[in-house]
Parts: C-alpha cells; sequence; structure tokens
C-alpha cells in the first residue's frame, strides 16, 4: 500500500504556511507577490491595470502552491479567506491534480502551533 501523504495549508490572499504532517522540516510558508505597495502603484495607473496585475500575481502564487501540492495525496485547505476556495478552484482546472483528496475548512487567524494541532486533528 503506497504511503499515505498529508499536507494542510493555512492560507489567505497574502501568505500560504504549507504544513507536512510527517515531518516538520517540511513546514514552511509561501508568501503572495501581490503586496499593499504593488496594489497602490499599479491603481495609480490604472484601476484595470491593478486588477489584471492581482489576476496574474495571485495566480503565480497559486501555482507556487500547486507545485508543492502535487507531491501529496491528501490536502487540507484553511484559513480565514476565499483564497482557499480560489485555491481549489484552481486545481480543479488542472488534471494533474484529480486523484489528490481536497479538504477544505473554514478557519480564523491562528498561531502556528495552533495550524499543527488543526492540522494533525484533521489526519487522524
Amino acid at each position: 500500500m503506497k504511503t499515505q501523504k498529508n499536507l494542510g495549508i493555512w492560507m489567505d490572499h497574502s501568505i500560504a504556511n504549507l504544513i507536512d504532517v510527517n515531518s516538520k522540516e517540511h513546514s514552511y510558508a509561501i508568501t503572495s507577490k501581490f503586496t499593499f505597495d504593488t496594489k497602490e502603484e499599479a491603481l495609480n495607473r490604472s484601476e484595470k491595470l491593478m486588477h489584471n496585475k492581482r489576476q496574474q500575481m495571485h495566480e503565480a502564487y497559486y501555482k507556487e502552491i500547486a507545485d508543492v501540492i502535487l507531491k501529496y495525496n491528501h490536502v487540507l485547505l484553511f484559513g480565514p479567506t476565499n483564497a482557499k476556495i480560489e485555491l481549489q478552484n484552481y486545481l480543479k482546472s488542472d488534471s494533474h491534480f484529480k486523484d489528490i483528496k481536497i479538504d477544505l475548512a473554514a478557519a480564523d487567524k491562528m498561531t502556528e502551533n495552533q495550524q499543527d494541532a488543526f492540522v494533525k486533528n484533521h489526519f487522524e
């Protein structure tokens, strides 16, 4: 039987904390490049440009997370915003992810210890 590789991802639109249940060394964060400064700079030029820039940067952010997800069998996406739903939709549109089980859960802001406990609890 194949070893089950589980990953928890606490995320919002600015940061994703990736928590590998089986290895503390594989827990790290991915940060979106779409910052307040980037938004302001694009918005000063035009609102349409700002929306396009945000869309491109969110897609790059989701792709970076998706590249990590490919190494796992079961993934939990949780966090306070709808970023987890946007990522799930992004993953559904790509056939590479069809065999990966993806769970969604709503969660508020959490400390790293709370995130670790939430993920361990989910996969037990």
